[in-house]
């Protein structure tokens, strides 16, 4: 992991601010979405991008009722269902 020398207190309601130069740098914007892990003690927070609820997969998505499912997922599922072969 690579330290920026950047450091920044959190407010009286626990948030942060990420520098500009921070935010251009990783690609994100004002309202973009982020996800946030924990690892022994550390905090990582990483763009969100959007994968298929049954294989984790980000290629080729659809939007199913508020879901993203890949295509490939798709034609797994109909082929359990005995739709396809």
């Amino acid at each position: 992991m690579k330290s920026t020398g950047i450091v920044r207190k959190l407010d009286e309601l626990g948030r942060i601010t990420l520098p500009i130069e921070l935010r251009r740098t990783l690609g994100v914007s004002e309202r973009d979405p982020l996800e946030i892990f924990v690892d022994e003690g550390k905090i990582i927070l990483q763009k969100y991008e959007p994968a298929d609820i049954f294989s984790g997969s980000k290629d080729d998505l659809v939007d199913y009722c508020g879901k993203k499912v890949a295509k490939s997922s798709i034609m797994e599922l109909a082929k359990l269902a005995g739709i396809i072969e």
